[in-house]
This record gives structure tokens, sequence and C-alpha cells, in this order.
């Protein structure tokens, strides 16, 4: 059973990493204007390249995560544990995508308003939270809610923020998966249906990577980043949210550390754009080019350098959640994740400021070599 259980994963992974290659490639050959994407566009996020490409990467995303939905409906109970496969959680969690999928598709096509794509990712929360999945911080039903809707929305916007160079949201949310499927591996659940999910969306990440790296030929948009959020949002909520001491009190410092250490990427990211943003009097939800990614460039890094970077940044954190989950946890190890977690924060914030000096030094030499010269009579 064991081994039919893993022919079934590899030929899921296998159909889906190749229809998401056939579909993106398909796109590429045959696409008009339909999300075209670049700096130059209204209301969009800024882009790092000036180069016009197609933002359709997110739908193969979405038809892969709709294939493995579907397939839990046919493959029997013995195979992928799951008593009943379409169980409201599930449901909540396909729904949720659904809608996150429809909110990037608009703002791709028809550069939605702001504030109708903040009220779509409200009801991605709430229809999650109608259908118990929620995120068990404490027994007050409020405080579930409120940072259940926190974390979805702030993940949505942060995995959104994050698509600013070529390959960098791409394969720092397939390394958020493979984290996931290994905390659940590790915690012998395996044969759970969030498993069967994870490995469709993962094989159609690292299919439309080759087409994402650098240089890219195309863009997942805003289509691929608002489903990814509130797909990655709702997984993580039915699985490493619930790493908590059975014995310990009623909100646990505890909780936060396997989400904080699988998705520390877009936490830094975001919140030190967040940060900079208030403190510049800005709002934080308008594009431009001061995200850790184009401050690694401004040091002079290659595109593809600072993607590696990231993602080993990203990677090196799945050996400290197996390390995490495989001990006799106690405060010790809370206390060195966090540590792990502002120290890192704190080398990215030098290299960030680094950066922002070198680019000023930059621009401020190419103005003054732009300046002419008065001559004197």
């Amino acid at each position: 059973m064991e081994n039919f259980r893993l022919i079934i994963y590899i030929v899921l992974f296998i159909l889906s990493f190749g229809f998401s290659v056939l579909i993106n490639w398909l796109f590429l050959k045959y696409y008009r204007n339909f999300g075209i994407r670049n700096e130059s566009d209204d209301n969009k996020e800024i882009r790092w390249s000036s180069t016009k490409k197609p933002a359709l990467g997110g739908i193969s995303f979405f038809i892969s995560f709709l294939l493995s939905f579907s397939m839990l409906g046919i493959i029997p109970d013995t195979i992928i544990n799951t008593a009943n496969p379409f169980n409201i959680k599930l449901l909540g969690v396909a729904g949720a995508s659904c809608l996150g999928f429809i909110i990037g598709l608009a703002d791709d096509a028809y550069n939605t308003n702001p504030l109708v794509k903040l009220i779509g990712q409200f009801t991605c929360a709430f229809i999650l939270i109608a259908t118990g999945v929620v995120l068990p911080i404490s027994n007050i039903d409020s405080i579930n809610f409120i940072f259940t809707t926190i974390w979805v929305i702030g993940l949505m916007n942060s995995i959104n923020m994050l698509d600013n160079m070529d390959g960098i949201s791409t394969s720092i949310s397939a390394s958020i998966i493979v984290g996931i499927f290994t905390f659940l591996f590790t915690k012998n659940l395996i044969t759970n249906d969030i498993c069967f999910l994870l490995i469709g969306v993962l094989a159609s990440l690292l299919g439309f990577l080759l087409f994402n790296w650098n240089p890219s030929k195309m863009y997942m948009g805003d289509t691929g980043s608002m489903f990814l959020g509130v797909f990655l949002a709702s997984i993580s909520i039915l699985s490493i949210w619930n790493e908590r001491d059975p014995y310990g009190g009623n909100f646990q410092v505890r909780q936060f550390v396997i989400p904080m250490l699988l998705f520390i990427i877009p936490l830094i990211d975001t919140t030190t754009v967040t940060i900079r943003r208030l403190l510049r009097r800005q709002s934080p939800f308008v594009g431009g080019r001061d995200h850790i990614t184009h401050h690694l460039a401004f040091l002079g890094l290659k595109d593809n350098y600072v993607a590696v970077i990231l993602l080993a940044l990203s990677l090196i954190s799945i050996p400290i959640v197996i390390i995490f989950t495989e001990i006799d946890w106690q405060l010790p190890h809370t206390i060195f994740a966090f540590v792990y977690f502002f120290t890192l924060f704190g080398i990215i914030q030098y290299l960030y400021n680094k950066g922002a000096a070198l680019n000023k030094q930059k621009n401020t030499t190419k103005v003054d070599k732009e300046v002419p010269i008065k001559k004197i009579s």
C-alpha cells in the first residue's frame, strides 16, 4: 500500500509538472495583450525588468490545484487518509483559493481598485473562517478570527509584493511547500489530503519556473500571487500552526516558530518594506523598488544570485524545523528560533542599507555628470 501511494504521488507530480510546462508554453506562444506587465503600467507594482512580458503563469497553478483537488474524490481512502475528501475545511480551502485566483485574474485584466482588491481578500479570510479553517491561537474565537484574517490578507499581499524579480516568488513559494510537506512527513501525516494538494501545486511551480527564471519569459502575475497567497495561508493553518504544547498555556509563543521559519523570506521582506515606507510616510501598498531583492541587486549581485541567495535562506529553515519536530521542545529552542530570525533580519537590514547607499551614490554621480558646465566668458 505504501508503494502504491508513492506511485500515486509520483504520477500526480509528473502530470502536474508536465501540464504546467505545456500550458505555459502554449500561453507564451499564443498570448496577445492579456496580462502584459512592465514598470510603466499605472497602479501596478514596479517590476525590476522593463521588458513587457505576459503575466499568465498563475493560471497553470490554479488548474493544477483543481486537478489535484478533483483527484481526491476518486482516490480510495486506504491510499489518501480522507474519510470524506470533500469535508467542509477542504471546501473552504478550495473556495478561498478560487476567489483568490479570480481577484488576481481581475487585477491582471482590469487593474482593479485597491479597495476592491482588499475587500476580496477579506472575503477569502471570511470563507476560511466560516468553514472552520481558523488559526488555533487561543480559546477565544474573536482572537482566532482576527489572527486568521491578518495571516490570510498579510500573506496574500506578501507573496504579491515578493513577485518583483525573476524567479523570486515562484522559488520561495516552492520552498515553503517543500517545508510544509517535510513537516507533515516528520509527523507521519504523509497520507493527509493536504499532501496531495501540495504535490500538485509544487509541480506546477517547478514547471513554471522554467519560464520564470532569469531571464524570464513570463510572470505569474497577480493571478498567481493572489492564489498562492491564500493557498499557502490556508494550508499552513491546517498543518504547521498546530505545534502546541498540550500542557502549555492558552497563548503560546512556541506556536509561531514553525510558520515564522518556513515563511521567513516573505515575512522579512514585507516587514522591512512596510516599516520603511511608514517611516517615510508612504503607503505600504504602493509599488516601488525598495524590496530586499532590489537592494541586494544594488550591491552588485546579478538577478540569478539574488534568487539563489533568498532561496537558500528559505531552504535553510527546513532542517531547523525538522530538528524542532524531532526533539523534546523546550523554551531554549523557541529562544534560538527567534534569535535566528532576528539575526537574519538584522543582517538583511544591514545589506539593505548598504545597497541603498550605493544606489544613492550611483544616482548622485549620474546626475552630476548630466549637469552641463557653464563656460566662463
